[in-house]
């Protein structure tokens, strides 16, 4: 791995074998990464190089492990370079048990409630708390480098929500469902639910009153 910091190197090595020995843990392991930084392009290049082995070894176990570390790792970065209105789509994603739907509806609803500050002028620009009968002079208006408006979040998953109907082909099964054929539908069908579900969340935030 020529071009690259040789400790950055041996630091990415060392922290894909961990990922590999992790057993059922490997999922806490890559968050608690991810929260300190160390998932970085230079441990999927790893990944990649042992991948690209064990294809060349015909390793079929190995190469749909570490794929899937591939991929998993990939998520949680590109996750983690997302804005805070995607985070948040995210985070409500996650809400969902794959039970109950209306359920998470109503738990989203009243997480967007605690979550986007109010709209009206005198909410949204004062402070917590204060008494505007009672209050003189100018009103220092709090600054908050995270916080995420409604607004924000429904212009950026409308986009996201567009961006997906552009990229999507339709796609036609064969008549005899054979065990691939299965494999697309169920793939389909599971993006259509996620799909579905995005939407049902724009519709609850742009519908939202206090």
């Amino acid at each position: 791995m020529e071009g690259y910091d040789e400790e950055e190197v041996k630091a990415a090595k060392a922290l894909v074998a961990s990922f590999i020995s992790a057993g059922d843990e490997v999922e806490e392991k890559i968050q608690e990464a991810g929260e300190k930084g160390e998932l970085t392009k230079i441990v999927l290049l790893v990944i990649y190089n042992r991948l690209e082995l064990a294809r060349h070894d015909n390793e079929k176990h190995v190469i749909q492990a570490l794929d899937l570390l591939y991929r998993r790792i990939e998520a949680e970065i590109l996750r983690r370079e997302a804005s805070p209105a995607m985070q948040y789509l995210d985070e409500l994603l996650n809400l969902h048990d794959g039970t109950n739907h209306e359920d998470w509806l109503r738990r989203c609803r009243q997480s967007m409630l605690n979550t986007f500050p109010r709209e009206d002028a005198f909410s949204f620009l004062a402070p917590q708390g204060l008494d505007l009968e009672n209050h003189h002079g100018p009103i220092d208006i709090p600054i908050e480098d995270d916080i995420l408006l409604r607004a924000d979040f429904i212009r950026e998953v409308d986009a996201f929500l567009a961006e997906i109907a552009a990229s999507q082909t339709s796609s036609e099964l064969s008549e005899g469902l054979d065990p691939q054929s299965v494999a697309i539908l169920l793939s389909q069908q599971q993006r259509d639910n996620a799909i579905q579900q995005v939407r049902d969340l724009l519709k609850l935030a742009i519908e939202l009153k206090w």
